[in-house]
């Protein structure tokens, strides 16, 4: 672009992001559209439909000529919303470009500070806070302002379909029914964006060049058939706590955190691990203090290396739920009949979730101490995803977005969440370039209390998506 159009896609993000989006996405947040998994009424609660339909009225005003958009909802499926923009003149040649992202949420958790408020929108300096507003509920207004910054500057994009669905937290269930049922809407797709993401600072566009899978189950150790007093039963009767603790020690080295099971585990990328190195050389110990650590505690290692790589490349294991428990103050000298434990595990992004269950299932089940019964509920195995070589225009590009939009070099790092849809995709669209990036920051407190969006880098982030949307059509 020339210096002029720069300017002109700068100011219409501006302009757009303070005078029209800011508003709308302030009126999402209070939308309550808890994720499936968390509203097992949701189509009586209505949040979900109410959610897309908010974004969907905000993008028809937009009046862009020629589009299309629909709310897709098969049966007994959470609804997508369909954004679909035709390419400017010269670029209908250059497939599909599909911008992803999800308008549901998390729960609220509690403990939001003085002021704040889960389905509140509260804008202080610089952040919009509420649940929902960066994780993901900003990113189809941040693709629907870029695709209008190119057309405003007077560059060019190819056909780009805004997909938005409605279950990323649950684990994206729907996503493969639908992706199976608009497979000949979206055609050949050479581009995937998706705005679910960040990085480790707000100085620069960060890539993510992986994700990490996940296995997620409920494991229950069953003794009795009813609760007994300890006093009478402990020493005769096994505890189920002790029995679920010795089934996890055969997964998972509780020195050091290492996961034992081989089909969890796989061969670091050389080109990934030099990136990650490259990652931990931009900031030296940033990684030991990007979390709240309570006082006197220390990171699982103290090499910065080591510690990214568990983060991006290497499978963890933690303890998310619990059953069959009291409360302390209700506790009586009670051995209880059953213990439940929901085990979430992060998978290195080559892995494979469907082995890696098997594998766990069986180490969970078979020679069980004391033969005591377990029950298995509600598994879950999604695979991760590794990003494919960068094409020249892309890196190109990129080049151009750090020394024009943030006056830094971009940089790539592994995310140590999961976004399934992604390795969906990589597998459907074996020949597309991706863009996972994003405006979140290790401090976004997304899926915890006093969730944010950066206001500044999320406006950055789409003149970025401007850019590499022009050069995608130009390529």
């Amino acid at each position: 672009m020339a210096d002029v159009e720069q300017k002109t896609v700068r100011e219409t993000v501006r302009t757009r992001w303070t005078q029209e989006v800011l508003p709308s996405l302030s009126g999402l947040v209070e939308i309550p559209a808890l994720s499936p998994a968390f509203d097992a009424d949701w189509v009586n609660s209505g949040h979900l439909r109410a959610a897309v339909e908010h974004v969907r009225d905000w993008i028809t005003s937009r009046a862009i000529p020629g589009a299309e958009l629909e709310i897709v909802q098969l049966e007994g499926r959470t609804p997508v919303l369909l954004v679909d923009i035709p390419a400017t003149p010269g670029a209908e040649d250059k497939g599909t470009v599909l911008l992803y992202g999800h308008l549901d949420k998390q729960p609220p958790v509690g403990g939001w500070a003085e002021g704040l408020d889960p389905w509140k929108p509260v804008v202080r300096d610089g952040r919009l806070y509420g649940r929902g507003a960066a994780d993901d509920g900003y990113s189809g207004y941040a693709a629907m302002t870029a695709l209008e910054a190119v057309d405003a500057a007077g560059g060019s994009h190819a056909r780009s379909v805004i997909l938005l669905e409605a279950a990323e937290e649950s684990g994206s269930p729907d996503l493969p029914a639908y992706m199976t049922h608009l497979s000949d809407r979206l055609g050949a797709v050479s581009l995937v964006v998706c705005l679910d993401a960040g990085g480790n600072d707000y100085d620069r566009l960060w890539l993510v060049n992986s994700l990490r899978g996940m296995l997620h189950i409920n494991v229950t150790v069953r003794v009795l058939d009813s609760a007994q007093h300890s006093g009478s039963a402990s020493g005769i009767v096994p505890s189920s706590f002790r029995i679920l603790r010795r089934l996890i020690e055969r997964i998972e080295d509780s020195e050091t955190g290492e996961i034992k099971l081989g089909s969890l585990n796989v061969e670091i990328p050389a080109e990934r691990r030099a990136q990650i190195q490259a990652t931990a050389d931009l900031s030296p110990g940033a990684v030991k203090t990007m979390f709240p650590l309570a006082a006197g505690t220390k990171p699982v290692v103290d090499d910065d290396l080591e510690l990214l790589l568990n983060n991006t490349w290497r499978p963890t294991l933690s303890v998310i739920g619990a059953s069959g428990f009291p409360e302390p103050a209700n506790a009586g000298n009670v051995l209880r009949d059953a213990t439940t434990l929901t085990l979430s595990f992060r998978l290195p992004p080559t892995a494979d979730a469907a082995a890696a269950m098997a594998e766990l299932k069986q180490a969970l089940t078979t020679d069980v101490p004391y033969a005591a019964q377990v029950e298995l509920g509600e598994p879950q195995a999604e695979n991760g995803w590794n990003a494919p070589e960068e094409a020249p225009w892309l890196s190109d590009v990129l080049k151009r977005v750090g020394d024009e939009v943030f006056g830094a070099p971009h940089a790539s790092t592994g995310m140590g969440g999961s976004i399934p849809f992604m390795g969906l995709l990589g597998v459907l669209y074996p020949a597309a370039q991706f863009v996972v990036t994003g405006a979140l920051g290790p401090d976004s407190n997304i899926h915890v209390p006093n969730e944010w969006l950066h206001l500044e880098q999320a406006q950055r982030v789409t003149e970025s998506v401007a850019y590499i949307l022009d050069a995608h059509a130009r390529s």
